[in-house]
C-alpha cells in the first residue's frame, strides 16, 4: 500500500508540474507503423481510399497503477481534393496516475500532395486540434498526509485549484518523401515532423506555467518485395502474394527524452511477424524488444481488416519487472473507396500537365 502511494505521488509530479514549469512526454506506441498520422500528419491520405485505425496499449501491467492508452484515427486519400492529398481525424487518450489524471487530444489533419516524378512524391501535413488535461483532486494523496507507521492519517496542507480541467489548442506540422523503384519491388518513405508546435500551457494553476514540450520525430521505412511489382491481396486473401519485408526506424526527441526504435516486419500469406528494438537514450537508459504478430483478412476486393498484437519484452533498464506492455491494433482498409470521385486516382506523369493515371505506382499500399 505504501508503494502504491509513493508511485501515485511520483506520477502526479511527473505529469502535472504544479509549482514550477513542468514537462511531459507523449505516449509512444510500439506499433508506430499502425498509427502514422499520430507521429506525422503528412501521412494523411498518402494512399488513396479510407483507412480507420484503432490501437489499445496496456503499459506496465504488473504495477498496481494501470496505465492504459487508446488511439483512433481515420484518413481519406482522394486526388480530387484541393491539394490532391487527404483529410484525417485522430483521437488519443491515456490515464497516467491511477486514473487521477486524464489526457485527451483530438485533431483534424490535412495532407497536401506535391508530385515530383512518376516514382516519387512528397506530402506536407498539418495538424490542428485541442489538448485536454483533467485531474481529480479528491483522489490525490500528498506526502504530508502520510504517517510512516499508520499511512494516510493526516490532513494535507495542499489547497487544490478551483480548476480541474485545462483545454488548449494544439498544432503540428510534418513532411514526408515517398518513393518506389520502377520495377515496383522496393519502396520507402522518409518523414520528419514537429508536434506541439507552440508549446501549449497545460498548467492547472493560474500562477504557474507548464508549457508542453515540442516533440521532434524522424522516420525512415523501406519495403522490399521478393516477387516484384505491387502485388496486393485480392479476394483470394493473398495466397499468391510475394514475401514482403519492412525495415524501418523512428527517432523521437521530447524535452529530455530521446528514444529510438529499429526493426523489421515480415508479411506472407497475410501473416505478420516482426521484432523491434526500442531504447530510451537518457541518463537512465531502458531497452525493450517489441514482438509483433498479426493477420490480414480480405473480405472483399480492396477491402481488408488487419489484427496486430505486440508485446514489449523488457531486456534492460529500470523498468524490469513492470510487465512490459501489450498493444492491440485493428486496421480497416478500403483502398478504392471514392467520396469525391478521386479515390482511385494514381500516379503523376512528368510533363503531362498533372494528369492522373488510375492505379499509378505511388497509390499502391506498401505494407500497413
Amino acid at each position: 500500500m505504501k508503494n502504491h502511494y509513493i508511485i501515485s505521488i511520483l506520477l502526479f509530479i511527473c505529469f502535472v508540474g504544479l509549482y514550477q514549469e513542468g514537462t511531459g512526454q507523449d505516449m509512444n506506441y510500439s506499433q508506430y507503423f499502425s498509427t502514422p498520422i499520430y507521429y506525422n500528419p503528412a501521412y494523411t491520405g498518402i494512399n488513396t481510399g479510407v483507412r480507420a485505425r484503432f490501437l489499445f496499449r496496456d503499459q506496465w501491467p504488473k504495477l498496481p497503477i494501470p496505465y492504459k492508452s487508446y488511439f483512433f484515427s481515420a484518413d481519406l486519400g482522394d486526388r480530387n481534393l484541393p491539394g490532391a492529398g487527404g483529410l484525417g481525424i485522430m483521437v488519443n487518450s491515456d490515464n497516467p496516475g491511477h486514473g487521477m489524471i486524464n489526457n485527451l487530444s483530438a485533431a483534424l489533419t490535412i495532407g497536401v500532395r506535391i508530385p515530383i516524378t512518376e516514382f516519387m512524391v512528397s506530402q506536407i501535413g498539418i495538424k490542428a486540434g485541442i489538448m485536454q488535461r483533467k485531474v481529480n483532486w479528491d483522489d490525490l494523496l500528498f506526502a504530508d498526509a502520510l504517517d510512516e507507521k499508520y499511512g494516510n492519517i493526516y490532513q494535507t496542507s495542499f489547497i487544490p485549484s478551483d480548476a480541474n480541467k485545462v483545454v488548449v489548442p494544439d498544432f503540428g506540422i510534418g513532411g514526408v518523401l515517398q518513393f518506389i523503384t520502377p520495377e515496383g519491388n522496393a519502396s520507402g518513405n522518409i518523414g520528419f515532423a514537429v508536434d506541439h508546435l507552440f508549446r501549449p500551457d497545460v498548467s492547472f494553476l493560474s500562477t504557474g506555467s507548464s508549457p508542453y514540450p515540442r516533440k521532434f520525430v524522424g522516420q525512415f521505412d523501406m519495403v522490399f518485395s521478393t516477387g516484384g511489382g505491387n502485388s496486393s491481396s485480392t479476394f483470394n486473401n493473398g495466397a499468391g502474394d510475394p514475401l514482403k519485408i519492412n525495415v524501418g526506424a523512428i527517432y523521437q526527441n521530447q524535452a529530455d527524452m530521446n528514444s529510438l526504435q529499429v526493426g523489421l516486419n515480415l508479411l506472407k500469406f497475410n501473416i505478420y511477424l516482426g521484432a523491434w528494438y526500442k531504447s530510451t537514450l537518457t541518463s537512465l537508459p531502458n531497452s525493450a524488444v517489441a514482438l509483433v504478430a498479426g493477420y490480414r483478412y480480405t473480405f472483399y476486393e480492396n477491402m481488408s481488416i488487419k489484427f496486430i498484437y505486440s508485446y514489449d519484452l523488457q531486456i534492460s533498464g529500470v523498468l524490469n519487472g513492470t510487465g512490459g506492455a501489450h498493444e492491440i491494433g485493428l486496421v480497416l482498409e478500403f483502398d478504392k473507396l471514392q467520396i469525391f470521385g478521386g479515390g482511385g486516382g494514381g500516379g503523376f506523369v512528368p510533363g503531362g500537365g498533372g494528369n492522373r493515371i488510375r492505379g499509378g505506382p505511388m497509390e499502391c499500399p506498401n505494407f500497413y
